[in-house]
């Protein structure tokens, strides 16, 4: 009877998320980001300038049809160094919080599943780690580790740990008190087969889906620390290096720091609108299940 009722939840929930259509808003986004990621991966092998070249007669060219988004103050070509620094932010920006939401999902299971001290001791780790605004933590440790890629993931790894921790301690919770939880427990299912195979697979995909917002929040603390001078050092381009290395001369040269700020704000609100969009549907099929 238990398994009829889930059974037809389930497919009633499956009908209403294959009819909730992603639209406009999921789509455009994932042209762009799939363009970028294009760009981004054939880069070496596209007709574009030498990110690293300086052509000193088109010093601080304005865009046209020979560079397309301008030079720089070094003469350099903005398109090329915003493709080649794409790869920069992409990494950190995928590996950071992907680590991060392996290990908050670990400790938000484990909170969430067994309650008591291991809960009081895990909610006290993110809550030290909250306590220090993430750029400031982000600038002490690169400042004394060396601002390098690893070094980077490292601690923005760190940063992202908290949110996942707390959206899968919340989702545990919930889960925890279920039906067939409570039945894995009657039959003597061991914490680790019900943490694995009953609880896991049904708070996995609703973390993914916040997965680029935290992707999004990522890319921003990279171009701001690259802003602020702790991040990745030149000449290695960086959307936010390049962001400041132009902003004295925003006032008669603004395409230096325009063009590098129009792409992370575009990539940004892509990932945003992404998983805005998916948590829509990851929240209609948890709501009908």
């Amino acid at each position: 009877m238990t398994q009829s009722h889930s059974n037809a939840a389930s497919s009633y929930a499956t009908t209403q998320l294959s009819r909730q259509k992603l639209g406009l808003a999921f789509w455009a986004p994932m042209v762009w980001i799939s363009a970028l990621l294009f760009l981004t991966l054939f880069a070496d092998i596209l007709p574009l300038h030498d990110p690293t070249e300086s052509d000193f007669t088109n010093l601080k060219a304005r865009p046209g049809l020979n560079y397309w988004f301008g030079t720089d103050v070094v003469a350099r070509d903005i398109f090329s160094r915003v493709i080649h620094g794409a790869r920069i932010s992409l990494t950190v920006g995928f590996f950071a919080p992907v680590f991060g939401m392996v290990i908050g999902l670990a400790m938000g299971m484990l909170a969430g599943y067994y309650r008591g001290a291991v809960e009081s001791v895990i909610v006290g780790v993110t809550d030290v780690i909250l306590a220090f605004p993430n750029i400031v933590l982000a600038m002490c440790i690169l400042f004394f580790a060396g601002a390098n890629v690893i070094n980077l993931i490292i601690v923005l790894t760190i940063t992202s740990i908290p949110a996942n921790t707390r959206i899968a301690r919340a989702s545990t919770l919930v889960q925890a008190n279920r039906e067939f939880v409570t039945a894995a427990m009657a039959q003597g299912a061991s914490d680790v087969r019900i943490l694995w195979r009953e609880i896991l697979p049904n708070i996995l995909l609703p973390q993914l889906a916040y997965i680029l917002s935290f992707m999004s929040i990522i890319i921003m603390i990279e171009g701001s620390l690259s802003f602020l001078g702790v991040g990745i050092p030149p000449p290695t381009p960086t959307w936010g290096g390049m962001i400041a290395i132009g902003f004295s001369d925003i006032n008669t040269d603004p395409h230096i720091t325009f063009m590098p700020a129009v792409i992370l704000f575009l990539t940004v609100l892509s990932l945003n609108l992404i998983g805005d969009r998916l948590r829509r549907k990851f929240d209609l099929r948890s709501g009908g299940l």
